[in-house]
């Protein structure tokens, strides 16, 4: 018999959890009192009184949970029955059963100061057991978890079975926590190939998308200068989701920038035969390629109008029309778009539908360029030669003076690394090949010094203005346009806002009593409506966007 004392405690334990409907069944009549039911069973233990069960189920178990209901009443009158209705289209689904379990215990009214609460991870899918776990964990659900068992093959007579309440503040749970933390690391890892990034708000980013990759397929976009690593790192977390298991198409690339006209809608959309001049036979199409798989679309914003309106539908419903076609046909694939514009300037001058902005704006990393990740250049360094050996099966190192004296040029204010990493990996390949007996002796990297530094001073001159300000550009006087030219150039070349303006300010500074370069640079980048991380290959800092 249950103690007295348990019975008329001031406070009350609340139970939650998943109807077993297969658990829980447990026969007809009174077969199910020789079968072991762990919900009914949680509420016959001697030592534990469950005041309140609150029971999950679906529409589809409305029957077996009412049945459940009626028998709790007649073993445990008790406890409280409360049928709590959630609908789940795949209970297997992950992101789908933690929204939903997220969203109950966000609802719930809990009280700590009069009751205690337990979580039944017995019954329901190891995904619910899962998403509980990490909801206690996490503090959402400010509960203890019970598991229930089966009594044991020798006690026939006994079908209430045993508990045992687990509490995630003991130390034995403490492995579990650092295998879960061992496990995020490294898939963090796999997403930078390995390479130790030393750039803290690069670092966060890619932490950031590790979670996105795993728990949806939302469209996600990659803003980034040319060579930033935007083609390397969507090929990454499509690697990431397909060992995952949660996608079993390929991975199809396009630059957007090489679409043009109706070349363009044929190559996205397919086209049937007899669609346009030249159109001998039907085209697929990289969307339906795409099927099931990712579909990365790089420079996105090259895209004509026409592309974007039907990029939008095909983004939104899963099905498009080809290129004279009359007929619908479908493909479900996740998108990840990459871009080196301002699309938000785009679509104020009108070059980007801003319905599409919207829709891919959902999760949006900026990547910085190699000159706002200098301290990475030596990892990537590292990196680099070990592909260089993998690809030809030879070992290259540098020798000690000969690696200081190139990490001392690539790190400096005077290395622009236009190309980014695109241009460090040409740069280490070069000298990778010209190396004797697999040693890159200093003669070699003085070599490369020189040749970086004409390309870079052969370069044909950018018009800055017009990349930062788009057509506005030409509403601004030769002189002022000129200027700011220059100093976009300067800002570029950088390692900071303040590095910037001693550069730009250096004599003038001299008669001033309390010299402020980067506030004097920021208000001149604000009389155009510009700010630093706009005009700079160096982002303040890797942002994710959830607008």
């Amino acid at each position: 018999m249950r103690l007295a004392d348990k019975l008329i405690s001031m406070r009350k334990t609340v139970a939650i959890g998943f109807l077993g409907t297969q658990l829980d069944y447990g026969g007809r009549g009174s077969q199910r009192w020789q079968k072991w039911r762990p919900t009914v069973g949680l509420c016959q233990q001697q030592d534990l009184v469950v005041h309140r069960l609150e029971l999950l189920h679906d529409a589809r178990s409305r029957g077996l949970a009412e049945r459940v209901q009626l028998d709790i009443r007649s073993v445990s009158p008790e406890t409280e029955v409360r049928r709590v209705a959630v609908e789940l289209r795949d209970p297997w689904d992950f992101e789908e059963v933690y929204t939903a379990l997220l969203d109950y215990a966000r609802g719930y009214a809990f009280d700590t100061e009069t009751e205690d609460y337990l979580i039944h991870i017995t019954t329901g899918t190891h995904v619910a057991q899962i998403c509980w776990f990490l909801l206690a964990e996490a503090r959402y659900l400010p509960a203890r978890l019970v598991q229930t068992s089966p009594p044991r093959k020798k006690d026939v007579a006994n079908s209430v079975g045993s508990y045992e309440v687990i509490d995630l503040d003991l130390s034995r749970y403490d492995k579990i926590a650092q295998r879960f933390q061992r496990e995020h690391a490294d898939t963090v890892s796999f997403l930078k190939s390995g390479i130790a990034t030393r750039n803290a708000g690069f670092n966060r980013m890619i932490e950031q998308i590790e979670r996105v990759a795993g728990r949806t397929r939302a469209p996600i976009l990659l803003i980034g200068p040319t060579g930033a690593g935007k083609s390397f790192l969507a090929r990454r977390v499509f690697e990431l989701k397909h060992q995952r298991q949660r996608l079993e198409g390929r991975f199809v690339e396009v630059n957007c920038a090489t679409l043009r006209g109706d070349a363009a809608m044929s190559a996205l959309f397919g086209h049937i035969r007899g669609a346009f001049t030249g159109a001998q036979r039907e085209r697929a199409g990289l969307l339906r390629a795409a099927d099931g798989g990712v579909l990365f679309l790089d420079e996105i914003g090259e895209l004509g109008l026409d592309e974007q309106a039907m990029l939008l539908k095909a983004i939104e419903e899963k099905r498009f029309f080809p290129f004279g076609s009359d007929k619908e046909i479908g493909s479900d694939f996740q998108l990840i778009a990459g871009t080196n514009r301002d699309l938000r300037q785009w679509v104020v001058a009108g070059r980007f539908r801003e319905d599409l902005l919207a829709r891919i704006n959902l999760w949006t990393f900026e990547l910085p360029g190699l000159a706002g990740r200098r301290e990475d250049i030596e990892p990537n360094l590292d990196f680099e030669l070990e592909c260089h050996a993998r690809e030809h099966g030879e070992q290259v190192r540098f020798n000690v003076e000969a690696r200081r004296r190139y990490l001392d040029f690539a790190g400096s204010a005077e290395a622009r690394w236009s190309g980014n990493f695109r241009e460090l990996s040409a740069s280490l390949t070069r000298m990778a090949t010209l190396a004797d007996a697999g040693r890159i002796r200093e003669d070699q990297v003085t070599e490369e010094i020189e040749r970086l530094r004409r390309s870079w001073s052969a370069a044909v001159p950018v018009d800055a203005a017009r990349q930062v300000l788009g057509d506005d550009a030409d509403t601004l006087d030769l002189f002022d346009r000129c200027q700011l030219n220059t100093v976009i150039e300067t800002c570029r070349r950088a390692i900071s806002l303040s590095d910037a303006g001693r550069k730009l300010f250096a004599q003038s500074r001299r008669s001033r009593k309390q010299p402020n370069d980067a506030d004097r640079l920021r208000k001149y980048l604000a009389r155009f409506g510009l700010e630093w991380g706009r005009v700079s290959q160096v982002a303040p800092e890797p942002v994710l966007h959830t607008d």
